[in-house]
């Protein structure tokens, strides 16, 4: 059985200082949709939208590691 995968759609909830995007379903109601990007517009806040936004995270978290084959050249 393969999981659902609903088609999404990008929103912005930025208001001008910058882009806040999210991604929702497409798959429901226009006054179900209206009502979940009001929800997300008024508690936009509480997202973490950039690693600035998150102090006392460990760099652990965002370190990105490649495992790479030492006995291969690397392709430019």
């Amino acid at each position: 059985m393969r999981p659902h995968q609903e088609e999404t759609e990008l929103v912005d909830l930025g208001t001008g200082s910058g882009k806040k995007e999210v991604k929702i379903g497409t798959g429901m109601t226009a006054p179900v949709r209206e009502e979940l990007m009001a929800l997300l517009k008024n508690y936009q806040d509480i997202f973490a939208w950039s690693y600035q936004d998150m102090p006392g995270l460990s760099s652990d978290i965002v370190h990105h590691r490649f495992p790479l084959n030492l006995e291969c050249s690397p392709v430019k």
